[in-house]
């Protein structure tokens, strides 16, 4: 997968962190497809649309209504078609046990959301690397957390 030519889908009902995560995409030195849906029943509605092709990542939020994050990502999961889809939880919440449950139900990464957008930049930036590396096997519990800290963006001006 070319990090160049992205097809991404961002689960989250927070109308404020969609555009910021749109935003910071942009920003960044990646040709993407941003597809944003804002609930969980959305999430599994426009995976499951015939004819339609998978996402390359699912950037999934847990707290949302009609279904959260955890029924969506377990919904997922126990789908044959979308068991390999790679899902990276994207969450305001720091709760170690929440993340542990994505852990054991096979996402793929797990970004608390920071507050500052270049931060921002840096995770969404990570997450993408990770994702489109050749082999991306399902990380070890102590890679699980996408933090941005050790990541330097290259210059968009490059393009």
């Amino acid at each position: 997968m070319d990090i160049q030519n992205i097809n991404i889908l961002l689960a989250d009902d927070d109308k404020a962190d969609c555009l910021l995560f749109k935003e910071a995409l942009e920003e960044l030195p990646v040709s993407a497809h941003l597809t944003i849906v804002h609930n969980g029943e959305q999430v599994i509605e426009e995976l499951t649309k015939k004819g339609n092709k998978l996402p390359d990542v699912l950037f999934l939020d847990l707290n949302m209504p009609r279904k959260n994050g955890f029924a969506a990502l377990g919904q997922i999961k126990r789908n044959t078609e979308l068991q390999n889809l790679p899902v990276i939880i994207f969450s305001t919440t720091s709760d170690l046990e929440a993340v542990m449950r994505v852990f054991r139900d096979a996402a793929h990464y797990y970004i608390c959301k920071p507050a500052d957008f270049s931060q921002l930049k840096k995770v969404i930036y990570e997450a993408l690397m990770l994702i489109t590396q050749k082999n991306n096997p399902l990380p070890l519990k102590e890679n699980f957390m996408i933090t941005g800290d050790s990541i330097i963006i290259p210059d968009s001006t490059e393009r």
